[in-house]
């Protein structure tokens, strides 16, 4: 029973990375695609043509390419840039259709539907506008909660019959729905509690929501029992109520080539701590401690091995990038060794907290005058230019540490240079 009166939609793109090259690229249409994780190293993303296959999420590329390639498969290193301008395109569009909406991933997100009369008939207007004015393909579930709601888009997506959008609003056709999917596939549910869940002859998202309320609280925690009443039609977890913000922000990636010398260590460290940085203002957080780290490839059994990290406090609680890769560059200092061949360095933000909720220590030095308004100026320029347009000068355009993308497809919406080209 809805006792709320509110009605959510969960809009998913299909496959969003690998769509993403397909919508530029008509050619790679209908054939077997995969995206690979930084410096081409994991499958991350695979078209249900890949996936029929038989790849798998996760495989290492070294080991399945040449039955790729057997295969007739496409492999794309992952183009960041591309993807996070098309999920920005895909966002304006549902804002502009939707009352509101919550972005829950760079793929998909909420939308309150509560008060529209043909709740089917503005799924289907949604998909098909996505489809024609950016050509990206989504899933679209509606129902009572946002748990419903995310169950509905993977039936939506899992038989055809429902021309890509579910409407579950109705009790008999929620119970339906519920007595055919697995709890694996319930919104909340991982591995390790599908597990636990199994043991108490739990394998339907029936079973979950029918089962003791007081027993899943003691089992597994507040979590769960709110899961399962949202199951039961009672909603929970309203719109914009995500995730707490992060408790720690890391910022970490394999060098593209192995790297032995200091300097172009601290231009990948200052990189790292400028992406970090970022995120911690995202969630109007400050920080005060981080942590460096330094390693080679440990898993190689015949090269040198040398790993170690420094945690370090910083003056005051800040998210200034400036404030933060001075403490880190020093802490690189500490721990680098010359000689060794240098795969990742890291930064780690720890010990966060809200603006407004952290006393000020009085002995503290004074932040810069403009702090505040200097990084929000550049994260508003980077986020309409693109990531990098403005960054700290130590950084390089083209640094020799960049992670190896040698499958990367252009740029085609962000790059004046990469546009496509229209012969006469």
């Amino acid at each position: 029973m809805n006792t709320s009166g509110r009605v959510f939609a969960l809009i998913d793109c299909n496959s969003f990375y690998c769509s993403c090259e397909r919508i530029c690229r008509p050619a790679l249409k209908r054939r077997p695609v995969v995206v690979l994780s930084n410096n081409d190293g994991c499958v991350i993303a695979r078209s249900a043509e890949a996936k029929a296959l038989g790849i798998g999420m996760g495989a290492a590329y070294y080991k399945v390419r040449a039955e790729m390639r057997r295969q007739g498969v496409v492999a794309c290193s992952s183009n960041y840039t591309l993807y996070a301008d098309i999920s920005n395109r895909v966002m304006r569009i549902m804002a502009d259709m939707l009352p509101g909406i919550e972005v829950y991933s760079i793929d998909e997100a909420w939308g309150d539907m509560t008060g529209v009369p043909d709740l089917e008939g503005l799924g289907h207007q949604i998909r098909n506008r996505l489809a024609r004015e950016i050509g990206m393909p989504v899933g679209v579930g509606i129902s009572t909660t946002k748990t419903l709601a995310k169950l509905a888009n993977w039936a939506a997506k899992k038989w055809k019959g429902t021309g890509g959008v579910l409407d579950l609003t109705d009790p008999s056709r929620q119970e339906k729905l519920l007595r055919l999917a697995p709890v694996s596939e319930v919104w909340g549910v991982g591995h390790r509690s599908a597990a636990g869940l199994s043991a108490l002859k739990i394998s339907t998202a029936w079973d979950l929501a029918q089962f003791d309320i007081s027993t899943l609280r003691d089992t597994f925690g507040v979590t769960m029992e709110r899961t399962a009443r949202e199951l039961r039609g009672i909603s929970c977890i309203g719109l914009h109520e995500g995730p707490p913000p992060k408790e720690a922000i890391c910022s970490s990636k394999m060098f593209g080539e192995r790297q032995s010398e200091l300097p172009p260590i601290r231009e990948a460290l200052a990189a790292y701590v400028s992406r970090a940085a970022e995120k911690l203002r995202s969630q109007s957080s400050l920080c005060s401690t981080i942590q460096v780290g330094l390693q080679t490839q440990l898993a190689d059994p015949k090269g040198p091995r040398y790993a170690n990290a420094v945690t370090l406090a910083l003056p005051a609680a800040t998210d200034d990038t400036r404030e933060i890769l001075a403490v880190a560059q020093r802490g690189l200092g500490q721990i680098y060794r010359p000689g060794y061949p240098f795969s990742k360095c890291s930064i780690l933000l720890m010990d966060l907290s809200q603006r407004g909720e952290l006393t000020p220590d009085l002995f503290a030095p004074m932040p810069r005058p403009g702090a505040d308004q200097l990084m929000a100026a550049i994260d508003r320029i980077n986020l309409k230019e693109g990531r990098g347009a403005v960054r700290i000068g130590r950084i390089p355009e083209k640094p020799k540490w960049a992670m190896r993308r040698e499958m990367l497809s252009r740029r085609y919406t962000t790059c004046w240079d990469e546009l496509i080209g229209v012969r006469g």
